[in-house]
């Protein structure tokens, strides 16, 4: 049975909410994907970058606190999560989100 997002250190009921709107439903499938590439996957489903959730998802995968990310490794994952970021038009993100739940609402394609 697949572990739920939440047996993740620092993730908790919003964390698995927002994972699910992006398709990924269990600790695994995050596991398998790697930080980076989860997160892009939240972006992609119109969540709204923060640096914070990001770091928190990249201790969590490491069995840390949040708050363990500090000095230059703090640094270095905001270079990462600034690269990640780079890519998403906020806008486009919330386009394709409001798109999606509408096609849903109106039956046009399957709702999550």
């Amino acid at each position: 049975m697949p572990s739920p997002v939440s047996s993740i250190p620092n993730l908790g009921p919003a964390s698995e909410q927002a994972f699910a709107r992006a398709g990924i439903a269990s600790a695994e499938e995050i596991r398998a994907l790697g930080p980076d590439e989860a997160y892009r996957r939240l972006l992609a489903a119109g969540s709204r970058p923060h640096f914070i959730g990001y770091y928190v998802l990249v201790m969590g995968l490491q069995g840390r606190p949040w708050h363990d990310c500090k000095g230059e490794e703090k640094k270095a994952l905001r270079k990462r999560f600034d690269t990640l970021c780079a890519g998403f038009n906020r806008s486009d993100a919330k386009l394709r989100a409001d798109m999606e739940a509408m096609l849903s609402f109106l039956g046009v394609v399957e709702r999550s």
